[in-house]
C-alpha cells in the first residue's frame, strides 16, 4: 500500500492536479485583493457603438438596490455630506465656492530624482505638457455623480436636461442674481455690478436656448462691421448711442461704423492720433496687450487687432447691458467686468496700455483706489490713455476734476507724457526709485511687502501703490512677436519645484501643443470651421493659444487659469496673450452663445472633487454658440461620465483614442452643439 501511495505522488497526474489546485487558490486570493484595492471600478455592458451612445448602462452589484435623487446631478455639489472630502457648508456672505486645494508643485526630474534639463521634447510625456494633470487612476478618479455604500461612485443614466425658460436666454448667473443684489448693504461703489453667484443648489440646471431666429454668426473679419439683428435683438444702444457713431440698425443687421463717444470720426483716426502723440507706444511692437475700460461695443479693440494688438475689452452689465454681447458677437475679445470694490481677475503688470474713453469712472474717488487698481494692472513703463471731458473742457467743475487727476497721478509717480485735444497720456515708472524718493507721509503709501499683487480672486481693492519687483522681470519682455516664443522671466516665479528646467517645460509644452493643433487642423479641418472666439479652460502656460497663432488660425483665445492650480497667468500675459483667473465651481462672466470653441485639457479630473461635473458642462453649453465645438482631453476613467452628460444636453459627441493609442491614460471627446 505504501508503495502504491508513493507511485501516486510521483505520477504526472498528481503533479497536474496539484498545480491546478494551487493556481485556483492563488487566483482566488489575488482576485479578492484586486477587488479590495479597486472598490470604484465600474463595469459597463458590452454592445455596439450605437448602443453605447444611445443608451449606456452600468452594472454595480454592491449598489444594485440603491436609490438616488437624480436632481442632485444638477446641483453645485458633487460630494455627499458624509464624504470625508466634502467641503464645509457655504456661508451666505462668502463667495459660493469651495476652497481650492493647494497648488501641486511639479517639475522635471531624471530617473534618480535629480532636476534635469536635458530631455527630448519629441518624446514628451503628454501628461506633463498637458497642463500638469494629476496622474489618473481608477482609484483616484471619481465621477462626481453621487456616492453609494462604501464610498463607491454610482453612475446614473441621464435622459435629457430640460430647456431653460425664454427669459434666461441672456442670463449671466453671477451678474443677474437679483436675490443677492437686493441684500447688498450698499451699491454706492458699484457693488451691484460685481459677482454675486447663486448658492449651492440654485445654479444652472437646464440648457439655455437661443433666440427664435438665431442664425449662424457672420464670420470674421466681416463681423467686425456687421452682425445679425436676430442674434442680439436689442435696440437700446442704437437709441442711446446712435449719434456717437457706435452702432446703427440696417434692416436685419446691426452695423458698426467704428466710432466711439470721444472718437466719433472712427477708431482708426483715433489710434493714429495716439501713435503721433507718443510714438514709443508702437502698437503691435512695444504695445501688444491692452485693456479697454468701459469699452462700449469694443471698436477700440476691434481696430487694434489689425495692428497686432490684442485688447481685453471690459464693461459692466449696466443700463447698456448688451455692449459686451455685441463685442463678442463681432468676434472681439471681451468680458463683463467692473471697477468697483474687488480686484479685476487679471495679474499685476499685465497690460502694456490701458485705455479709458469716457468710461464714466471717477478715478480719484476714495483716495484714488480705482486708479491704484489700474496701476497694479499696468506694466512697468506702460501707458494710461484717458479721453474725457476734464482733459479739454474749461468749466470749473471739469477743471477741478483735472486738478485732482493731476495730483493723484503725480503722487503715484506717473509722468504726464502728452496732453493734446481731448486725450491725456501718462506713463508708469520702470522701477521703485520715485516711490522711495517721495516725501515722508505722502499718500497713497506703498503696499506692504507681504502683499501678493497676483492674488485676485475675490480680493478687495487696496489704497496703496503696488511695489515693482526689484528684479524688473515684468518690464523686460520682448517685443511682439518674439515674446510669444521666448520663455518670460516671470516663469521662474510660478510655484513649481523646477527652476532651470522651467524653460525646458515651457518649450516642451509649446512643442506638444503645436503638434496637437497641427494634427487637428489636418484631421478635423479646423481652418474650415471659421473659428473666432476660442476659450482654453485650463490654459497652463498658454501653449494651445500660441499654437493657434503659429498655425495661422484667425482667432483669439481667452486663456483661463483655474484657481485650483499653479498661477501661470502672468506668463500668459508676458507672452502677449490674454486671459483670466477663474474658479470653475462658479459660472464665467460672459453672455450665452459667445464662444465658437471650448478646449478643456485635464480640467475635469482636476476639478471633480471640488465641482459638480454637470455644472461645468452646463456652463460650457451656456457659453457655446449653436454650431460650436468642444474638445475635451482627459483621463479615460472620467470620460464616460462626461459623454453621458454631453448627450443629455443634446450635443453630438464622439469619444476617441488620442494619438498615444487605445491603451493610453487619456481619451479625446469631440463635441458639437447643434442648432436645434
Amino acid at each position: 500500500m505504501t508503495k502504491g501511495f508513493a507511485e501516486l505522488f510521483s505520477s504526472r497526474l498528481f503533479v497536474k492536479i496539484s498545480a491546478l489546485a494551487l493556481t485556483a487558490i492563488v487566483s482566488f486570493y489575488l482576485g479578492r485583493r484586486w477587488s479590495d484595492s479597486y472598490p470604484q471600478l465600474v463595469f459597463f455592458t458590452s454592445g455596439g457603438a450605437s448602443d453605447r451612445l444611445a443608451s449606456p448602462s452600468v452594472a454595480v452589484s454592491p449598489n444594485a438596490n440603491l436609490t438616488l435623487d437624480v436632481s442632485a446631478l444638477t446641483s453645485n455639489t458633487t460630494l455627499l455630506p458624509g464624504d470625508a472630502d466634502a467641503p464645509p457648508p457655504l456661508d451666505a456672505d462668502l463667495p459660493p465656492s469651495s476652497p481650492p486645494p493647494e497648488a501641486r508643485k511639479v517639475g522635471i526630474v531624471d530617473a534618480n530624482g535629480t532636476m534635469s534639463v536635458g530631455f527630448d521634447t519629441g518624446e514628451l510625456d503628454p501628461d506633463m505638457a498637458d497642463g500638469w494633470d494629476d496622474e489618473g487612476s481608477a482609484i483616484n478618479e471619481t465621477a462626481g455623480m453621487g456616492s453609494g455604500e462604501g464610498g463607491r461612485r454610482v453612475r446614473v443614466k441621464i435622459d435629457k436636461f430640460k430647456v431653460c425658460p425664454q427669459e434666461m436666454r441672456e442670463w449671466i448667473p453671477c451678474m443677474d442674481n437679483e436675490e443677492a443684489i437686493k441684500k447688498l448693504n450698499s451699491t454706492e461703489r458699484g457693488e451691484r455690478f460685481e459677482r454675486h453667484c447663486p448658492l449651492a443648489g440654485k445654479g444652472l440646471d437646464c440648457v439655455v436656448q437661443a433666440p427664435q431666429d438665431y442664425k449662424k454668426p457672420i464670420p470674421w473679419p466681416q463681423s467686425r462691421d456687421e452682425v445679425w439683428y436676430s442674434n442680439v435683438p436689442h435696440t437700446r444702444l442704437v437709441e442711446d448711442k446712435g449719434g456717437q457713431n457706435w452702432i446703427s440698425r440696417d434692416k436685419d443687421k446691426f452695423k458698426f461704423p467704428g466710432g466711439g463717444t470721444q472718437f466719433i470720426h472712427g477708431a482708426n483716426q483715433y489710434l493714429d492720433q495716439i501713435s503721433r502723440m507718443v510714438p514709443d507706444i508702437a502698437f503691435g511692437n512695444h504695445t501688444r496687450v491692452a485693456l479697454d475700460v468701459g469699452c462700449g461695443v469694443a471698436s477700440f479693440g476691434a481696430f487694434l487687432l489689425s495692428r497686432n494688438v490684442i485688447t481685453m475689452s471690459v464693461a459692466p452689465k449696466d443700463v447698456h447691458e448688451n455692449q459686451i454681447q455685441f463685442a463678442l458677437e463681432r468676434g472681439v475679445p471681451a468680458m463683463v467686468a467692473a471697477f468697483a470694490t474687488h480686484r479685476l481677475p487679471y495679474p499685476s503688470q499685465a497690460f502694456d496700455l490701458i485705455h479709458c474713453s469716457r468710461c464714466r469712472i471717477n478715478w480719484t474717488r476714495d483716495d484714488g483706489i480705482l486708479l491704484l487698481e489700474v496701476n497694479r494692472l499696468l506694466r512697468a513703463g506702460g501707458y494710461f490713455v484717458w479721453a474725457a471731458q476734464p482733459v479739454y473742457k474749461h468749466e470749473e467743475i471739469q477743471q477741478e476734476a483735472w486738478k485732482d487727476m493731476e495730483d493723484l497721478t503725480a503722487s503715484i509717480c506717473w509722468q504726464l507724457v502728452k496732453k493734446e485735444g481731448y486725450i491725456a497720456i501718462w506713463q508708469k515708472p520702470l522701477n521703485n526709485s520715485c516711490y522711495m524718493n517721495r516725501d515722508s507721509g505722502v499718500q497713497p503709501p506703498l503696499c506692504d511687502a507681504e502683499d501678493q499683487p497676483n492674488k485676485v480672486w475675490y480680493v478687495d481693492l487696496k489704497t496703496c501703490i503696488t511695489r515693482l519687483p526689484e528684479n524688473g522681470f515684468e518690464a523686460n519682455v520682448s517685443s511682439w512677436p518674439t515674446r510669444l516664443h521666448n520663455p518670460p522671466q516671470r516663469l521662474q516665479e510660478v510655484d513649481m519645484d523646477a527652476y532651470v528646467a522651467k524653460k525646458d517645460l515651457f518649450k516642451a509644452e509649446s512643442a506638444y501643443w503645436n503638434e496637437i493643433v497641427e494634427s487637428h487642423i489636418r484631421i478635423f479641418r479646423w481652418k474650415e470651421m471659421e473659428l473666432r472666439n476660442v476659450m482654453d479652460m485650463r490654459a497652463g502656460l498658454g501653449g494651445f493659444a500660441a499654437a493657434l497663432i503659429n498655425q495661422q488660425i484667425d482667432c483669439w483665445v481667452m486663456n483661463v487659469v483655474p484657481i485650483s492650480g499653479p498661477n501661470t497667468l502672468p506668463v500668459i500675459y508676458d507672452r502677449g496673450l490674454i486671459g483670466v483667473t477663474h474658479d470653475w465651481c462658479e459660472p464665467f462672466d460672459t453672455y450665452p452663445r459667445t464662444y465658437d470653441l471650448l478646449h478643456a485639457s485635464g480640467l475635469f479630473s482636476r476639478e471633480q472633487k471640488r465641482c459638480n461635473i454637470s455644472s461645468i458642462l452646463l456652463e460650457m453649453d451656456r457659453m457655446l454658440r449653436p454650431g460650436g465645438h468642444v474638445y475635451i482631453r482627459d483621463s479615460k476613467y472620467i470620460m464616460e461620465e462626461i459623454l453621458d452628460i454631453t448627450l443629455a444636453m443634446g450635443w453630438r459627441s464622439d469619444l476617441r483614442d488620442t494619438s498615444e493609442g487605445p491603451y493610453a491614460s487619456r481619451k479625446l471627446l469631440l463635441c458639437n452643439k447643434p442648432f436645434s
